[in-house]
């Protein structure tokens, strides 16, 4: 294993203790710019996230919005279901339905349900089959130097982009994360964690803000398009 990415998995809990585990159900307050001009303010201002930990399936968000529907994400498809479970509508290749403007709730749903599992399952995510990662020179940041880890993804995993990075502080644990996202037509994002907690032996970072970013790499500071706050969660 790649010397900083063994170093990040062993602060964030292990490998062994990541491997024990097989769900995760988190209570999640989602808002931001982002969702206002998508179309959707408050779909996910107070829901509940499930999802296997080790493979991108079974990833579902409950209390979706004023009608508190439920969505359903599995490899190449989405489905949106009303609270009792009945299919209100679903679509196959979802990704393929992006373009410029608003986002239907299918397309809110895709992309909430791949963003929220590979945050959660950071950085235990790039030791999966078909991950490559790349030590970067290093970044100074708010009065510290962070480690930086290019990962290019396989195909099979729905990320906001093939390419990513990921900052790491001297303890070992996530700082930020770098990409640009593809359902958005390239738009950067400078994904900041913060608020740990030791939720069962793993770190979990319980905030996060998502900023856009500068050619330099800097962060632009304003508007906060996502924030990410956790106010619950368990591994089982």
């Amino acid at each position: 294993m790649n010397p900083l990415l063994a170093q990040a998995v062993d602060a964030h809990g292990g490998l062994a203790r990541w491997n024990a585990l097989r769900r995760v159900h988190a209570c999640l307050q989602i808002g931001g710019g982002l969702w206002t001009f998508k179309g959707h303010p408050d779909l996910f201002a107070d829901t509940a996230f499930t999802a296997a930990l080790h493979d991108q399936d079974d990833i579902v968000f409950e209390r979706l919005g004023a009608r508190a529907l439920r969505s359903v994400f599995r490899p190449g498809a989405v489905r949106i279901e009303t609270p009792g479970g009945a299919t209100l509508e679903g679509r196959d290749a979802p990704r393929d339905s992006f373009a410029e403007g608003g986002w239907d709730l299918i397309q809110a749903a895709y992309f909430s349900s791949y963003a929220m599992w590979n945050y959660l399952t950071q950085p235990f995510l790039y030791t999966l089959p078909g991950f490559e990662v790349e030590e970067l020179a290093p970044w100074e940041e708010d009065g510290e130097t962070w480690r930086r880890l290019r990962i290019r993804y396989p195909q099979q995993v729905a990320g906001h982009s093939r390419e990513q990075v990921s900052y790491f502080g001297a303890d070992g644990l996530l700082r930020r994360h770098d990409y640009e996202v593809d359902v958005l037509g390239g738009a950067t994002g400078a994904n900041y964690a913060g608020e740990y907690r030791d939720v069962g032996g793993i770190m979990v970072p319980l905030r996060r803000r998502v900023f856009g970013r500068r050619e330099d790499g800097r962060r632009i500071d304003e508007p906060l398009l996502v924030s990410i706050d956790i106010a619950d969660i368990a591994f089982d």
